[in-house]
């Protein structure tokens, strides 16, 4: 299907998934419909699919239980929005790609570099756009960094830092107690499910600069049984002594904070409301979210530091920690002739460079963002308005994700993965 020679034609795109993050992609169908139309919705959840089918209005004969139901038809549109869960992501992306869909992909793009490598190879043979959701590339912080880097602003790049704090209540919620707490579950370290982001800003900001050598160190240092308070039952609200006090509390989370409903009650995302007493209820019996976090099944680290040697001698280190009272991403780029230094969500970063002369040693200047209430900065709905201006086939923003450009940041996370499990240095091979 050519896309191009209908540039001016909404793209037609198919959920995959019907899950939070697609259904946040696909909104911008709903914001923008001259430009991306919803006609399809797979989903295996009957009710999600239901629900799905008709916020986008989509009939029946579109609505399918899985890829293979939907395969057994023609192509129905130019795209996939797939926003399956991590090991499935290759499965499904390559079936869709060799029946002639282009995809917008949620990361990471595979839960081994085997695969990873494997759907870029058969993005190529297809001549398939893939597109992987690394939206903080889009948040306008990181594209006016970005920017200031490539015109030189700061020099050569000696080495960059990164750090993401990953909030105690986000990581109770997605690495204790929910869907990526467990890699033998999920398929993904760790790292990989909520810092591939930042590994890929590194590789990114370093430009033409390819990842040489990885090492890291990190483990599940806190949230194990014996480490539980004196007190701790298995669920909060039923067998625990300390929930009043006890800042991970389910009741305190997911209730009196009223925080990630979408992960804790079903198709939440999707206007399904639950009374008080039957989320009281859900806590007390069968959710998984009522599960004390240091008596649940996780086995993911809680914090992790990474090394990063690139080719031309530059270098850059990330910092994850689970457990922070406030969750923020915060970057530190020092180059020849200047360096950069902010936090994302505050909404701004400083731009300095040496200045020597009397009373002083540098130069700032205060670069503001807009920075949308998200966990992205903003990035999410500029990705996908750069996929459909790809597929559209107008030029990409600097902020483009295209599969070969998203490569090497998960090179790194998985590197950083056999290091941080051998004790070892890894070497990467560049091709």
């Amino acid at each position: 299907m050519n896309v191009q020679a209908n540039m001016f034609k909404p793209v037609t795109a198919i959920i995959v998934g019907a899950g939070q993050r697609s259904l946040i992609y696909a909104s911008y169908a709903e914001l923008y419909p001259d430009q991306l139309r919803i006609v399809g919705i797979v989903e295996p959840d009957s009710e999600r699919r239901q629900l799905a089918a008709a916020r986008f209005t989509i009939s029946a004969e579109n609505t399918f239980a899985s890829v293979e139901e939907l395969l057994s038809y023609d192509q129905l549109a130019d795209a996939v929005i797939n926003g399956t869960m991590d090991e499935l992501h290759v499965k499904t992306t390559l079936p869709l790609l060799k029946h002639g869909y282009h995809v917008l992909l949620e990361k990471p793009i595979g839960v081994t570099e085997e695969e990873t490598l494997a759907l870029e190879a058969a993005a190529l043979k297809h001549n398939r756009t893939v597109m992987i959701c690394h939206v903080l590339r889009y948040a306008p912080f990181y594209k006016m960094v970005k920017q200031l880097v490539s015109d030189g602003e700061i020099g050569e790049i000696l080495t960059i830092h990164t750090s993401e704090h990953v909030s105690y209540h986000h990581m109770a919620v997605s690495f204790i107690r929910g869907k990526w707490s467990s890699e033998a579950q999920c398929g993904s370290s760790m790292l990989m499910a909520k810092c591939c982001h930042d590994l890929d800003l590194v590789s990114w900001l370093m430009g033409e600069a390819r990842p040489n050598q990885v090492s890291s160190f990190g483990s599940l240092m806190q949230f194990r049984p014996e480490k539980a308070p004196a007190g701790a039952g298995s669920r909060c609200l039923t067998d625990c002594t300390i929930e009043e006090s006890c800042m991970y509390s389910a009741r305190k989370h997911y209730l009196n904070m009223d925080r990630w409903g979408f992960y804790v009650w079903n198709n939440y995302h999707l206007g399904i409301r639950m009374s008080e007493e039957d989320k009281l209820e859900s806590l007390r019996t069968d959710n998984p979210y009522g599960r004390c976090v240091w008596h649940c099944d996780n086995d993911v680290v809680d914090h992790q530091s990474v090394i990063i040697e690139f080719n031309n001698q530059a270098t850059a280190s990330h910092n994850m920690v689970g457990t922070a009272s406030r969750s923020c991403r915060i970057l530190h780029i020092i180059g020849t002739l200047g360096e950069i230094q902010g936090v994302l969500e505050d909404g701004y970063f400083y731009l300095r460079q040496p200045d020597p002369v009397k009373g002083r040693e540098y130069k700032e200047q205060k670069m503001v963002v807009d920075v949308a209430n998200d966990s992205h900065g903003g990035g999410d709905l500029l990705l996908v308005e750069d996929f459909v201006r790809v597929l559209r086939g107008e030029q990409p923003s600097i902020s483009s994700t295209t599969l070969g450009q998203s490569v090497d940041g998960h090179r790194i996370g998985f590197a950083a993965e056999r290091s941080r499990r051998t004790n070892q240095q890894v070497l990467l091979d560049l091709k």
